[in-house]
């Protein structure tokens, strides 16, 4: 027998989550055949074989996440004795395909008894009320206490039993909804963000104006003026790189959770050109054939919110960027023209920049020429 273990899918990816199988043991495959599909951070890989011969096992399910360097598929080689089971990594492991798979209820068991502390002070609880939370798989440490002296009592255990009943089972976040859970809390840790709120008058643009197009282009004349915020930032080194051409992240929202396709030198295009590459991206999206390329290096991010619902937001800068545009929904409103009032229509404008790196200066003086730029 002969194992063929998840390879290094590069991007520093460590994990993947099974989409569907294209084999089943006794199979006889090809080298170059493709094996499974698997969903990472970044996209659906298809994964092929390595070599030719007959499937013996499949290891893993679909939904099942597999870490780096865990067997996938278990080769026939004839004249050999079948190989042993693989050992279990050491790790500990909620949902791989080598480990226990098990239910959320019994990780939350086995690491109740491991938390010894909230806030500085351990969880006090008397053994019986310690086994009845362990008998309704309720985790100690996000249960409220309300006996004396912080004593987490059993009404406090049934409570958020009842709670959590009602709720209903934890669903994990896996493929892109997992990534946005890691980046937003990396993102959380490390940046210091601050926005700037703002709206521009657009009541004399064209009907059937290409919004995107037009936000695209007052970015590119933004991050000429003020380059400051087409840059990345190195928390380590305490430093930034200014970037010359402008690699724009494009955020899209999928049912499978958030996405952001990177045109690369979007200054490259003409109009007709740019719509076209996000038409183009868009629909790689939706279909899930985004390349992993395509989706990282961007030095500045676009959220047209605003095709949705909300005229402000706080929109989230994830390093190593250190800036990201938000147009909420336009709208009609009162405002004055030549002495007079009038009805205008005006796009509102969010712009969320990581003063660690950015100015309030810069990032004013961005704001400013990008609005010039759509008022024109």
């Amino acid at each position: 027998m002969k194992l063929f273990n998840l390879p290094d899918l590069g991007e520093g990816l460590q994990e993947a989550e099974i989409v569907s199988w294209q084999v089943k043991p006794g199979d006889t495959v090809e080298q170059g055949q493709l094996l499974l599909s698997v969903e990472t951070a970044k996209a659906i890989v298809e994964i092929p074989s390595p070599e030719s011969g007959i499937i013996a096992k499949c290891y893993g399910e679909d939904g099942d996440i597999v870490q780096v360097g865990d067997p996938l598929v278990e080769y026939r080689v004839e004249g050999e004795a079948p190989a042993a089971e693989p050992a279990k990594p050491a790790r500990e492991d909620s949902g791989t395909v080598v480990g226990e798979v098990k239910t959320g209820g019994e990780v939350i068991r086995e690491r109740a008894s491991e938390i010894t502390s909230r806030g500085g002070s351990g969880i006090k609880a008397t053994p019986a009320v310690r086994a009845l939370a362990k008998q309704l798989d309720v985790d100690l440490s996000i249960v409220t206490p309300t006996g004396p002296k912080d004593t987490v009592t059993a009404t406090d255990v049934q409570r958020v039993a009842r709670i959590l009943a009602e709720v209903g089972p934890m669903e994990l976040l896996r493929g892109v909804r997992r990534s946005m859970a890691r980046s937003m809390a990396q993102a959380h840790a490390e940046v210091v963000p601050v926005t700037l709120f703002d709206v521009v008058d657009i009541q004399h643009w064209k009907a059937g104006e290409d919004v995107t197009v037009r936000l695209i282009l007052a970015i590119l004349a933004a991050c000429e003026a003020e380059p400051s915020l087409n840059a990345w930032y190195d928390a380590h080194a305490i430093g930034r790189r200014l970037l010359k051409k402008v690699h724009l992240g494009i955020a899209t929202d999928t049912s499978d959770g958030l996405f952001v396709p990177v045109i690369p030198d979007v200054g490259q295009y003409s109009t007709s050109q740019l719509r076209e590459e996000l038409n183009r991206i868009k629909q790689a999206v939706k279909d899930r054939t985004i390349a992993p390329d395509k989706l990282r290096g961007n030095t500045f991010t676009l959220s047209n919110f605003g095709t949705i619902a909300g005229r402000h937001a706080n929109p989230v800068v994830v390093p190593p960027t250190v800036a990201i545009l938000g147009a909420g929904h336009s709208y009609d409103d009162v405002v004055p023209a030549n002495g007079e009032t009038a009805v205008h229509r005006l796009l509102p404008l969010s712009l969320t920049f990581d003063h660690r790196a950015v100015t309030g200066g810069e990032a004013g003086r961005f704001l400013g020429v990008l609005m010039k730029s759509l008022g024109e």
